[in-house]
């Protein structure tokens, strides 16, 4: 993944044989972190988990630009403030949402490889280009 807000990068093996690497949960932790507030929360492993399932899915090499991963309660409620299409209780306020964007694939198409996942909530965000992946009950919503 890269961040174009941070300008970070972030190319890592975080699972081997079936355990998690602690150093490289950590590395996605503030990888992910409110770049707003640098507040850093654990990333729930199974979000990491569909993200990387629906990348294999869309069998791309281009990395994914993340819009948004953690937030914090100041900043989703700016962000409330600034649009209708922000939740109240975000699962990015608990560390299992990202928002995510590919060049090569349309909004369309990640959506797809997220819902084939079968593991969380997806949500499309074409007007802002955008798909949002999280670990919480299976739905979707956006077009």
């Amino acid at each position: 993944m890269y961040s174009a807000r941070t300008g970070e990068k972030l190319d890592m093996i975080y699972w081997v044989e079936g355990q998690y690497i602690t150093d490289a949960l950590n590395e996605i932790n503030y990888f992910m972190r409110d770049w707003r507030t640098d507040d850093v929360k654990n990333i729930d492993a199974r979000t990491i988990d569909i993200m990387t399932a629906a990348h294999n899915l869309l069998d791309v090499s281009e990395p994914y630009m993340l819009i948004s991963g953690y937030r914090s309660p100041k900043t989703n409620a700016m962000l409330r403030r600034r649009s209708s299409g922000v939740a109240k209780n975000s699962r990015h306020l608990r560390g299992e949402a990202a928002d995510l964007h590919l060049g090569s694939r349309s909004v369309n198409q990640m959506a797809r490889a997220a819902q084939a996942c079968r593991a969380g909530g997806v949500g499309r965000y074409s007007g802002s280009d955008f798909v949002h992946m999280d670990c919480g009950p299976v739905r979707s919503w956006g077009s």
